[in-house]
C-alpha cells in the first residue's frame, strides 16, 4: 500500500515511471489476495471440522481447548495482540487507499475492510491495476 501512496509533485509535469518492483508487487496483488484468502479459509475450516473422527473432539471441545490455550501460553497471548492490532490497522490502511480500488467496487471494499482478512482479500482483488502508481 505504501508504494501506491507515492504522490507526484504538483510542480513536476513529467509522469513518474513505476519501478519494476512496484509493478511486480501491484500486478500480482489479485493472486496474493486469492491465495491468502483461500489459505485462511482452509485453515479456519480445518480448525473447526477436520479430523473429528480421530478423537480430536467436536467444535465445543476445540473451542474450550482454544480458550484454555490462549489463557496459558505467552506466545498465544502475543498472537492475540497481533490479531487485535491487525483488526485496528486494516480498516485504516485500506480506507486511506480506496482511491486505488476499481470505481465500481469501492462500496464493497469500503464495507468489507472492517472484516479481518476478507477486507484485505477484497482490496487486493479489486485494485485498479490500470492506474499509475
Amino acid at each position: 500500500m505504501a508504494i501506491r501512496l507515492n504522490g507526484t509533485d504538483e510542480n513536476d509535469s513529467t509522469p513518474s515511471v513505476p519501478s519494476k518492483l512496484g509493478l511486480l508487487m501491484t500486478r500480482g496483488a489479485p493472486i496474493v489476495g486469492l491465495v491468502g484468502g483461500g489459505i485462511c479459509l482452509i485453515s479456519a475450516l480445518w480448525a473447526l471440522f477436520a479430523r473429528a473422527d480421530v478423537d480430536f473432539g467436536d467444535i465445543t471441545e476445540r473451542l474450550d481447548f482454544l480458550v484454555h490455550y490462549l489463557g496459558s501460553e505467552r506466545l498465544a497471548y502475543a498472537f492475540i495482540w497481533d490479531i487485535l492490532l491487525y483488526m485496528i490497522f486494516q480498516p485504516w490502511l485500506i480506507g486511506d487507499n480506496l482511491q486505488n480500488v476499481q470505481k465500481d467496487k469501492v462500496g464493497i471494499v469500503s464495507f468489507l475492510r472492517f472484516v479481518p482478512v476478507v477486507g484485505l482479500t477484497a482490496y487486493l482483488l479489486y485494485l485498479d491495476l490500470d492506474e499509475e502508481l
